[in-house]
Protein backbone atom coordinates (compact mmCIF):
# COMPACT_ATOMS: atom_id res chain seq x y z
CA UNK A 1 0.00 0.00 0.00
CA UNK A 2 1.50 3.32 -1.03
CA UNK A 3 1.60 6.38 1.03
CA UNK A 4 -2.06 7.87 1.64
CA UNK A 5 -4.79 8.50 4.29
CA UNK A 6 -5.42 5.80 6.56
CA UNK A 7 -6.22 4.73 10.30
CA UNK A 8 -4.49 1.43 11.53
CA UNK A 9 -6.70 0.68 14.30
CA UNK A 10 -7.53 -1.93 17.54
CA UNK A 11 -4.05 -1.92 18.42
CA UNK A 12 -1.83 -1.70 21.67
CA UNK A 13 -0.48 1.69 20.61
CA UNK A 14 3.31 2.10 22.46
CA UNK A 15 3.27 6.02 22.75
CA UNK A 16 5.56 7.72 24.71
CA UNK A 17 3.56 8.53 27.83
CA UNK A 18 2.05 4.77 28.07
CA UNK A 19 0.27 1.70 26.07
CA UNK A 20 -3.00 2.93 24.29
CA UNK A 21 -5.69 -0.02 24.93
CA UNK A 22 -7.85 -0.11 21.82
CA UNK A 23 -6.10 2.57 19.86
CA UNK A 24 -5.43 4.18 16.62
CA UNK A 25 -2.84 5.87 14.75
CA UNK A 26 -3.74 7.84 11.62
CA UNK A 27 -1.41 8.25 8.94
CA UNK A 28 -1.52 10.63 6.37
CA UNK A 29 0.80 10.99 3.64
CA UNK A 30 4.34 10.20 5.48
CA UNK A 31 3.48 11.42 8.55
CA UNK A 32 1.36 10.57 11.57
CA UNK A 33 -1.59 12.85 11.74
CA UNK A 34 -3.58 11.72 14.95
CA UNK A 35 -3.26 9.13 17.69
CA UNK A 36 -5.98 7.97 19.63
CA UNK A 37 -8.09 5.03 21.57
CA UNK A 38 -12.27 4.45 20.52
CA UNK A 39 -13.90 4.65 17.51
CA UNK A 40 -11.13 5.76 14.91
CA UNK A 41 -11.72 9.06 11.99
CA UNK A 42 -13.79 7.74 9.08
CA UNK A 43 -10.88 7.11 6.34
CA UNK A 44 -9.73 3.64 4.96
CA UNK A 45 -9.20 1.22 8.25
CA UNK A 46 -6.59 -1.18 8.55
CA UNK A 47 -7.32 -3.06 11.66
CA UNK A 48 -4.70 -4.84 13.34
CA UNK A 49 -6.48 -7.02 15.81
CA UNK A 50 -5.11 -6.16 19.10
CA UNK A 51 -1.60 -6.32 17.89
CA UNK A 52 1.56 -4.09 19.75
CA UNK A 53 2.23 -1.34 17.63
CA UNK A 54 5.60 0.19 18.25
CA UNK A 55 7.77 2.82 16.45
CA UNK A 56 9.88 1.64 14.05
CA UNK A 57 12.89 0.42 14.96
CA UNK A 58 16.85 2.72 14.89
CA UNK A 59 19.87 0.58 14.59
CA UNK A 60 22.99 2.88 14.66
CA UNK A 61 25.18 0.37 14.25
CA UNK A 62 24.51 -2.72 11.45
CA UNK A 63 27.81 -3.75 8.48
CA UNK A 64 24.88 -4.88 6.79
CA UNK A 65 22.46 -8.10 5.79
CA UNK A 66 20.59 -10.34 3.07
CA UNK A 67 23.90 -11.30 1.39
CA UNK A 68 25.09 -7.58 0.95
CA UNK A 69 28.37 -5.76 3.05
CA UNK A 70 28.07 -1.83 3.57
CA UNK A 71 31.23 -2.00 2.80
CA UNK A 72 31.45 -3.56 -1.20
CA UNK A 73 30.61 -0.45 -2.49
CA UNK A 74 27.89 -2.51 -4.35
CA UNK A 75 24.75 -0.61 -4.72
CA UNK A 76 23.07 -3.85 -5.36
CA UNK A 77 24.08 -5.18 -2.23
CA UNK A 78 23.49 -2.01 -0.04
CA UNK A 79 19.87 -2.28 -0.87
CA UNK A 80 19.48 -5.42 -0.31
CA UNK A 81 20.74 -5.34 3.16
CA UNK A 82 18.62 -2.27 4.08
CA UNK A 83 15.62 -3.88 2.48
CA UNK A 84 16.94 -6.84 4.93
CA UNK A 85 16.74 -4.96 8.03
CA UNK A 86 13.64 -3.16 7.05
CA UNK A 87 11.49 -6.25 6.53
CA UNK A 88 12.26 -6.80 10.56
CA UNK A 89 10.84 -3.42 11.55
CA UNK A 90 14.26 -1.21 10.92
CA UNK A 91 12.96 1.40 9.59
CA UNK A 92 16.51 3.89 10.84
CA UNK A 93 19.50 2.76 10.42
CA UNK A 94 23.25 3.89 10.29
CA UNK A 95 25.19 1.79 7.91
CA UNK A 96 28.86 0.71 9.57
CA UNK A 97 32.22 0.48 7.93
CA UNK A 98 35.04 -2.08 9.58
CA UNK A 99 38.66 -0.70 9.43
CA UNK A 100 40.47 -0.22 5.78
CA UNK A 101 43.16 1.85 4.43
CA UNK A 102 41.78 5.38 4.58
CA UNK A 103 41.68 5.49 0.55
CA UNK A 104 39.11 2.43 0.85
CA UNK A 105 37.15 4.28 3.38
CA UNK A 106 36.60 7.24 1.27
CA UNK A 107 35.31 5.29 -1.41
CA UNK A 108 32.89 3.35 0.85
CA UNK A 109 31.55 6.30 1.69
CA UNK A 110 31.39 8.26 -1.29
CA UNK A 111 29.08 5.52 -2.38
CA UNK A 112 26.95 5.01 0.83
CA UNK A 113 26.48 9.10 0.28
CA UNK A 114 24.35 8.76 -2.32
CA UNK A 115 22.04 6.46 0.15
CA UNK A 116 22.57 9.06 2.93
CA UNK A 117 21.43 11.81 0.35
CA UNK A 118 18.12 10.14 -0.57
CA UNK A 119 16.90 9.27 3.00
CA UNK A 120 17.48 5.49 2.77
CA UNK A 121 20.49 5.95 5.62
CA UNK A 122 20.56 7.99 8.61
CA UNK A 123 24.30 8.58 8.08
CA UNK A 124 27.52 6.47 8.13
CA UNK A 125 29.48 5.04 11.00
CA UNK A 126 33.06 4.10 10.90
CA UNK A 127 33.84 1.75 13.44
CA UNK A 128 37.51 2.36 13.21
CA UNK A 129 40.44 2.42 11.53
CA UNK A 130 41.54 4.66 14.87
CA UNK A 131 41.06 1.06 16.69
CA UNK A 132 43.05 -0.58 19.67
CA UNK A 133 45.19 -4.00 17.43
CA UNK A 134 44.93 -5.95 21.11
CA UNK A 135 40.91 -5.54 20.75
CA UNK A 136 40.71 -5.15 16.91
CA UNK A 137 38.34 -8.41 17.00
CA UNK A 138 37.52 -8.68 13.16
CA UNK A 139 39.30 -5.66 11.96
CA UNK A 140 41.94 -6.04 9.75
CA UNK A 141 45.02 -5.22 11.95
CA UNK A 142 46.94 -4.15 8.87
CA UNK A 143 44.49 -1.27 8.30
CA UNK A 144 44.84 0.30 11.76
CA UNK A 145 45.72 3.87 12.32
CA UNK A 146 46.46 6.03 15.18
CA UNK A 147 44.28 9.17 14.88
CA UNK A 148 45.52 12.26 13.50
CA UNK A 149 43.63 15.68 13.10
CA UNK A 150 44.65 15.32 9.27
CA UNK A 151 43.25 11.93 8.57
CA UNK A 152 40.29 12.44 10.78
CA UNK A 153 39.73 15.13 8.98
CA UNK A 154 39.56 13.72 5.52
CA UNK A 155 37.09 11.04 6.25
CA UNK A 156 34.86 13.20 7.78
CA UNK A 157 35.36 15.39 3.93
CA UNK A 158 34.59 12.37 2.42
CA UNK A 159 31.48 12.05 4.26
CA UNK A 160 30.09 15.48 3.38
CA UNK A 161 27.59 15.46 6.77
CA UNK A 162 27.12 12.29 6.48
CA UNK A 163 29.23 10.53 9.02
CA UNK A 164 27.26 10.23 11.74
CA UNK A 165 29.56 8.44 14.15
CA UNK A 166 33.38 7.04 14.53
CA UNK A 167 34.37 4.31 16.99
CA UNK A 168 37.76 4.81 18.49
CA UNK A 169 40.61 3.87 21.03
CA UNK A 170 41.22 6.57 23.57
CA UNK A 171 44.79 5.30 24.90
CA UNK A 172 46.51 5.98 20.94
CA UNK A 173 48.13 8.96 20.55
CA UNK A 174 46.05 11.58 19.49
CA UNK A 175 43.03 9.68 20.72
CA UNK A 176 41.27 12.54 23.10
CA UNK A 177 42.35 15.00 20.51
CA UNK A 178 40.18 13.15 18.03
CA UNK A 179 37.96 12.89 20.30
CA UNK A 180 37.24 16.79 20.73
CA UNK A 181 37.68 17.04 17.09
CA UNK A 182 34.71 14.76 16.25
CA UNK A 183 32.37 16.36 19.14
CA UNK A 184 33.34 20.24 17.66
CA UNK A 185 32.18 18.93 14.51
CA UNK A 186 28.61 17.45 15.66
CA UNK A 187 30.11 13.65 15.03
CA UNK A 188 29.13 10.84 17.92
CA UNK A 189 32.55 10.23 19.43
CA UNK A 190 32.13 6.28 20.84
CA UNK A 191 34.90 4.20 22.68
CA UNK A 192 35.77 0.76 21.71
CA UNK A 193 37.75 -1.60 20.45
CA UNK A 194 39.69 -0.35 23.38
CA UNK A 195 42.31 -1.80 25.70
CA UNK A 196 42.40 1.64 27.55
CA UNK A 197 42.28 1.60 31.55
CA UNK A 198 40.03 4.37 33.40
CA UNK A 199 42.42 6.66 33.29
CA UNK A 200 42.44 6.80 29.66
CA UNK A 201 38.82 6.71 29.32
CA UNK A 202 37.85 9.44 31.91
CA UNK A 203 39.37 11.92 29.98
CA UNK A 204 37.32 10.69 26.52
CA UNK A 205 34.53 11.41 28.49
CA UNK A 206 35.33 15.18 29.19
CA UNK A 207 36.36 15.78 25.45
CA UNK A 208 32.80 14.74 24.16
CA UNK A 209 32.41 10.95 24.06
CA UNK A 210 29.12 10.07 24.87
CA UNK A 211 28.69 6.39 23.87
CA UNK A 212 30.19 3.01 24.17
CA UNK A 213 30.44 0.87 20.98
CA UNK A 214 28.80 -2.34 22.07
CA UNK A 215 29.81 -2.71 25.70
CA UNK A 216 31.97 -5.97 26.40
CA UNK A 217 32.57 -7.18 23.21
CA UNK A 218 35.98 -5.59 21.58
CA UNK A 219 37.53 -3.86 25.35
CA UNK A 220 39.52 -4.61 28.12
CA UNK A 221 37.12 -6.93 30.02
CA UNK A 222 35.84 -5.84 33.85
CA UNK A 223 37.88 -6.72 36.73
CA UNK A 224 37.04 -6.18 40.59
CA UNK A 225 40.66 -4.15 40.75
CA UNK A 226 40.69 -1.93 37.50
CA UNK A 227 37.27 -0.40 35.82
CA UNK A 228 38.89 -0.33 32.79
CA UNK A 229 36.25 0.85 29.72
CA UNK A 230 33.52 -1.59 30.93
CA UNK A 231 32.97 -0.48 33.93
CA UNK A 232 33.92 3.32 33.94
CA UNK A 233 31.43 3.45 30.65
CA UNK A 234 28.63 2.10 32.49
CA UNK A 235 29.45 4.41 35.46
CA UNK A 236 29.34 7.36 33.41
CA UNK A 237 25.90 9.23 33.31
CA UNK A 238 26.89 11.06 30.19
CA UNK A 239 27.30 7.35 28.19
CA UNK A 240 24.94 5.78 26.15
CA UNK A 241 25.39 2.26 26.17
CA UNK A 242 25.42 -0.12 22.72
CA UNK A 243 24.10 -3.67 23.36
CA UNK A 244 24.29 -6.56 21.11
CA UNK A 245 21.08 -8.55 22.76
CA UNK A 246 21.67 -12.09 20.52
CA UNK A 247 22.83 -14.01 23.71
CA UNK A 248 26.01 -14.96 21.72
CA UNK A 249 27.44 -11.65 22.51
CA UNK A 250 26.38 -11.73 25.79
CA UNK A 251 25.12 -13.39 28.26
CA UNK A 252 21.24 -12.91 29.68
CA UNK A 253 22.62 -12.31 33.11
CA UNK A 254 24.99 -9.47 31.63
CA UNK A 255 21.87 -8.27 29.94
CA UNK A 256 20.01 -7.92 33.20
CA UNK A 257 22.93 -5.97 35.08
CA UNK A 258 23.74 -3.51 32.50
CA UNK A 259 19.67 -2.59 31.69
CA UNK A 260 18.94 -2.28 35.30
CA UNK A 261 22.18 -0.05 35.90
CA UNK A 262 22.21 2.14 32.81
CA UNK A 263 17.84 1.67 32.48
CA UNK A 264 15.87 3.20 29.62
CA UNK A 265 18.02 6.29 29.55
CA UNK A 266 20.97 5.25 28.26
CA UNK A 267 20.44 1.42 26.60
CA UNK A 268 20.99 0.74 23.36
CA UNK A 269 20.07 -2.17 21.31
CA UNK A 270 22.25 -2.47 17.94
CA UNK A 271 22.30 -4.88 15.74
CA UNK A 272 26.21 -4.69 14.53
CA UNK A 273 24.99 -7.38 11.73
CA UNK A 274 27.48 -8.56 9.13
CA UNK A 275 25.97 -9.46 5.53
CA UNK A 276 24.75 -13.01 6.76
CA UNK A 277 21.85 -11.88 8.21
CA UNK A 278 17.93 -12.62 6.94
CA UNK A 279 20.30 -15.11 4.61
CA UNK A 280 21.66 -18.62 4.73
CA UNK A 281 25.00 -20.24 6.44
CA UNK A 282 28.45 -20.01 4.57
CA UNK A 283 31.05 -18.22 3.90
CA UNK A 284 30.91 -14.28 3.62
CA UNK A 285 33.98 -11.55 4.54
CA UNK A 286 33.43 -8.87 6.72
CA UNK A 287 35.92 -6.21 5.13
CA UNK A 288 38.22 -7.92 3.54
CA UNK A 289 38.16 -10.61 6.21
CA UNK A 290 36.93 -14.56 5.75
CA UNK A 291 34.05 -15.00 8.26
CA UNK A 292 32.47 -18.48 8.21
CA UNK A 293 28.78 -18.29 9.49
CA UNK A 294 27.17 -21.67 11.26
CA UNK A 295 23.90 -21.94 13.10
CA UNK A 296 23.52 -18.46 12.45
CA UNK A 297 26.87 -17.48 14.63
CA UNK A 298 29.86 -15.30 12.30
CA UNK A 299 33.57 -16.00 13.39
CA UNK A 300 36.43 -14.82 11.32
CA UNK A 301 37.70 -17.85 9.49
CA UNK A 302 40.99 -17.80 10.74
CA UNK A 303 41.33 -16.98 14.49
CA UNK A 304 37.48 -18.37 15.61
CA UNK A 305 36.44 -14.31 17.05
CA UNK A 306 33.46 -13.14 16.64
CA UNK A 307 32.78 -11.24 13.74
CA UNK A 308 29.83 -9.42 14.24
CA UNK A 309 26.21 -10.68 14.52
CA UNK A 310 22.61 -12.37 12.25
CA UNK A 311 20.63 -10.07 14.56
CA UNK A 312 17.97 -8.36 13.39
CA UNK A 313 16.43 -5.92 15.52
CA UNK A 314 12.80 -7.16 16.02
CA UNK A 315 14.64 -10.29 17.88
CA UNK A 316 16.94 -8.12 19.94
CA UNK A 317 13.74 -6.07 21.08
CA UNK A 318 12.25 -9.55 21.88
CA UNK A 319 15.35 -10.89 23.75
CA UNK A 320 14.83 -7.43 25.84
CA UNK A 321 11.54 -8.18 26.54
CA UNK A 322 11.57 -11.49 27.70
CA UNK A 323 15.12 -11.27 29.54
CA UNK A 324 15.84 -7.97 30.80
CA UNK A 325 13.34 -6.17 33.71
CA UNK A 326 12.46 -3.76 31.43
CA UNK A 327 9.12 -3.50 30.27
CA UNK A 328 7.32 -2.81 26.37
CA UNK A 329 7.96 1.14 27.10
CA UNK A 330 11.11 1.05 27.85
CA UNK A 331 12.36 -1.64 25.76
CA UNK A 332 11.05 0.65 22.84
CA UNK A 333 13.12 3.34 24.56
CA UNK A 334 15.88 1.28 23.87
CA UNK A 335 15.52 0.48 20.11
CA UNK A 336 13.67 3.43 18.74
CA UNK A 337 13.67 6.41 20.77
CA UNK A 338 16.69 6.68 22.47
CA UNK A 339 18.95 5.82 19.22
CA UNK A 340 17.06 8.29 17.18
CA UNK A 341 17.47 10.93 20.35
CA UNK A 342 21.48 9.89 19.86
CA UNK A 343 21.33 10.34 16.12
CA UNK A 344 19.46 14.26 16.21
CA UNK A 345 16.53 12.66 14.22
CA UNK A 346 13.90 12.51 17.55
CA UNK A 347 12.12 15.68 15.86
CA UNK A 348 11.04 12.86 12.87
CA UNK A 349 11.13 9.52 14.47
CA UNK A 350 11.53 7.40 17.24
CA UNK A 351 8.39 7.81 18.37
CA UNK A 352 5.07 7.04 18.13
CA UNK A 353 3.40 10.90 18.06
CA UNK A 354 1.26 13.25 16.08
CA UNK A 355 3.90 15.10 13.35
CA UNK A 356 6.93 12.58 13.10
CA UNK A 357 7.01 9.85 10.19
CA UNK A 358 4.83 7.19 10.14
CA UNK A 359 7.10 4.76 11.03
CA UNK A 360 5.90 1.69 13.05
CA UNK A 361 5.97 -1.98 13.52
CA UNK A 362 3.06 -4.38 13.96
CA UNK A 363 3.86 -7.14 15.86
CA UNK A 364 2.14 -9.88 16.68
CA UNK A 365 1.17 -11.71 20.03
CA UNK A 366 5.32 -13.82 20.34
CA UNK A 367 6.63 -10.13 19.10
CA UNK A 368 7.10 -10.75 15.47
CA UNK A 369 6.27 -8.24 12.64
CA UNK A 370 3.05 -8.51 10.63
CA UNK A 371 3.83 -5.56 9.49
CA UNK A 372 6.16 -2.82 8.71
CA UNK A 373 5.38 0.86 7.97
CA UNK A 374 7.97 3.65 6.83
CA UNK A 375 7.21 7.14 6.17
CA UNK A 376 3.46 5.84 5.51
CA UNK A 377 4.16 3.07 2.96
CA UNK A 378 3.92 -0.49 4.07
CA UNK A 379 7.44 -2.33 4.04
CA UNK A 380 6.66 -5.81 1.65
CA UNK A 381 5.37 -8.98 3.98
CA UNK A 382 8.29 -9.40 6.68
CA UNK A 383 7.11 -13.05 5.72
CA UNK A 384 7.26 -13.11 2.31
Amino acid sequence: MAAGDFVIAGGRIACPDGLLEDGWVRVSGRRIAGIGTGTPPETTRVDVGGALVVPGFVDTHCHGGGGGSFSSGDEKELRNAIKAHRRHGTTTMLASLVSDPVSALREQVAVLNEFVADGELAGIHLEGPFISEARCGAHDPAALLEPDAATVDKLLAAGKGGIRMVTLAPELHGGVRAVRQLAEADVIAAIGHTDAVEEQIRPAIDAGATVATHLFNGMRPLHHREAGPVGTLLDDERITIELICDFVHIHPTVLRLVTDHAGRGRTVLITDAMSATDAADGSYTLGRLDVDVTDGVATLADTGSLAGSTLTMDSAFRNLVECSRLDILEAVRSTATRPAELLGVSDRTGSLRAGLDADLVVLDEKLHPARVLRRGEWVPDPKG
